[in-house]
């Protein structure tokens, strides 16, 4: 079934290697990228089709400046089942997007490409037309990630972003790579979900300076393996993103 509404553990690992980034994936400002924010429910019996379309398109797409997340909102748990994953931040920023895209409106499976276009996350022609148009037109913002570090609560990351405008925002979220989940109630009830690219922790930064480092929180159940780090510049005015990058970890011994 599709909702929609309108705008009116694993247990926490001790990390005691210091953790870094040695990967990076960026679009460069001359070139086209495609952030993907599909904001989706176990609670939703529409959006495993969704979830199975973009765990497709990232398995094809992982060495391409293709950035996938996957924002499990909360509105759905009051309906029989609470998504372990679930976050009213992310119910609160598709509400922002249902305000900067004109005619958008709030429900799941949505996909939303480039803070600018919005459509039903499962259409899978939409999708691939849409990255492949978004990949043709160069960005206009350079953003590079360095020194991914982590400790046992948090995890820093220094940027930097050229290109930007006065209204930008620097979005950083850690992303959970896979994770299973057996639906127990609710419209999904009995069966085995996988889900990719779920975003744990997102954090918004104030681009006062075009370089600085930014901190999240490390989320319960996180290994260096099972997390990459995305980050993307938004224009606060219209929601267009204008540039992305992503990072994954290694261990270094200390």
């Amino acid at each position: 079934m599709k909702l929609k509404i309108f705008i009116t553990a694993a247990a926490l690992v001790t990390i005691t290697t210091i953790i870094s980034a040695f990967k990076t994936i960026k679009a460069p400002a001359d070139k086209g990228f495609a952030v993907i924010e599909l904001f989706t429910s176990e609670g939703c019996s529409s959006c495993p089709p969704a979830d199975a379309l973009i765990a497709k398109v990232h398995k094809e797409t992982s060495d391409k400046p293709i950035y996938i997340l996957a924002y499990h909102v909360d509105y759905w748990d009051r309906l029989g089942w609470k998504d372990a994953f679930s976050s009213s931040a992310y119910s609160e920023r598709q509400k922002q997007y249902a305000r900067w895209i004109k005619g958008a409106e709030i429900y799941t499976p949505q996909a939303i490409v480039n803070g600018s276009k919005e459509f039903v996350g499962s259409q899978e022609s939409t999708l691939r037309n849409t990255i492949k148009a978004d990949l043709a037109d160069p960005g206009k913002t350079d953003l590079v990630l360095t020194n991914l570090k982590a400790t046992e609560k948090n995890i820093n990351v220094k940027y930097e972003a050229k290109g930007t405008t006065g209204n930008s925002v620097l979005m950083i979220a850690l992303v959970e790579r896979n994770a299973v989940s057996k639906v127990m109630k609710g419209e999904n009830a009995g069966r085995t979900l996988s889900h990719v690219q779920i975003v744990r922790e997102l954090q918004t930064v104030k681009l006062d300076r075009n370089t600085g480092t930014a901190s999240l929180t490390v989320p319960a159940g996180f290994t260096p393996q099972g997390f990459e780090m995305i980050a993307f510049v938004q224009n606060t005015g219209n929601g267009v993103i204008t540039g992305a990058a992503r990072t994954d970890f290694t261990v270094t011994v200390n």
